[in-house]
């Protein structure tokens, strides 16, 4: 088994205006190949659309946002693309972007178009090929990797200016409190404005800064085929500068163990819960010790890492509800919704980890 790229039916992909982005390569310098290698829709993921194409002979990505209404801040390509532009320079793991386009007349929103990276990507299922020893090394080099991100520094790869990391925590209680009503509507739980509240009262005074992906996790690495090393980090539109320990939380909110409620193995998201994968407990202890920081008082991010994702969820349902997709996955999500917000309430309250 080498998980390598799965690509969706022709019957479920959402087709593009491929003749009319082909005219606009062409007038932008780049031979868009219909005929011999036509576009096919990368199946992974709930959000933004990932397509491989070949220009020039090469393979390589075209990405743009999912059709239907955008969450405020969600799907960015724009800070996507220049965040890759940047990055690549000082983290090899940052596919290269090799063109981006703002204009929504071409394929109906912006896009951009990089690197593509071969290798295996690991989704909620652990492949039958990984014995225990490669799941532990998978699951320390997670850390590792979060850990060189976080290290790199914004001045020298020109992302010096990206976001805005003062007062980011409290600005992203904010945010999030904000999307989750809008998420929920008139049936927004209780529990929403109570961990608002419970968020609000324990803000840290500081927090260190540096370049966060916010949304790291296992589906979001290429490995190589053979070595098991990553190849590759994805999915940057929602990268920033900000506190890395956030960045972590959001990692760890994703990182089922076996002993977690019956909503985290729902989730399937990670397979962590399964014979070798560290713990969330030595998982944080791997990050600690590559990166140096101190998460003695990591619970504050630790509730709102987790419930960023009962957010991100609800998002998603609505959006199913609201016809954006007909992916039939998304359904079971308003449920998946409340029963993570139910956990992110358990761990504030000391009832979880």
């Amino acid at each position: 088994m080498d998980n390598g790229p799965s690509f969706k039916s022709k019957s479920e992909e959402q087709a593009q205006d491929w003749p009319r982005l082909a005219a606009y390569l062409a007038g932008e310098g780049f031979a868009l190949d219909l005929t011999n290698r036509p576009p096919r829709q990368f199946a992974a993921g709930f959000g933004n659309l990932n397509y491989l194409i070949h220009v020039d002979g090469e393979p390589m990505v075209l990405r743009r946002p999912p059709l239907g209404p955008i969450p405020p801040g969600a799907n960015d390509m724009g800070r996507e693309s220049r965040i890759l532009s940047g990055l690549s320079k000082a983290f090899p793991l940052a596919p290269r972007c090799c063109h981006a386009c703002a204009d929504p007349g071409i394929l109906g929103a912006p896009f951009f178009i990089m690197d593509y990276r071969d290798g295996r990507v690991i989704g909620g299922e652990v492949p039958e090929d990984i014995g225990e020893g490669g799941r532990r090394r998978i699951g320390l080099r997670l850390m590792e990797i979060l850990a060189d991100l976080h290290a790199v520094d914004p001045a020298t790869v020109g992302l010096d200016g990206l976001g805005r990391p003062e007062g980011f925590l409290s600005r992203t209680i904010e945010g999030w409190s904000k999307r989750a009503h809008l998420a929920w509507g008139d049936d927004a739980p209780s529990l929403v404005d109570e961990l608002g509240g419970w968020l609000r009262a324990r803000v840290p005074a500081g927090h260190a800064v540096s370049l966060i992906h916010n949304d790291f996790k296992l589906d979001n690495v290429i490995l190589n085929r053979k070595s098991l090393e990553p190849v590759a980090v994805l999915d940057w539109d929602m990268g920033t500068r900000g506190d890395p320990l956030f960045d972590l939380a959001v990692t760890l909110a994703y990182w089922t163990e076996s002993g977690d409620p019956d909503v985290m193995h729902r989730l399937n998201q990670m397979p962590t819960a399964a014979p070798g994968f560290p713990t969330r407990g030595e998982a944080m202890e791997a990050y600690a010790r590559v990166s140096g920081r101190d998460l003695s008082e990591f619970i504050f991010q630790r509730v709102l890492g987790q419930f960023r994702l009962a957010v991100v969820f609800a998002q998603l349902y609505r959006r199913w509800r609201e016809g954006g997709t007909n992916d039939p996955k998304f359904a079971e999500f308003g449920s998946l919704a409340d029963d993570l917000l139910v956990f992110s309430h358990d761990i504030a309250m000391g009832r979880a980890e």
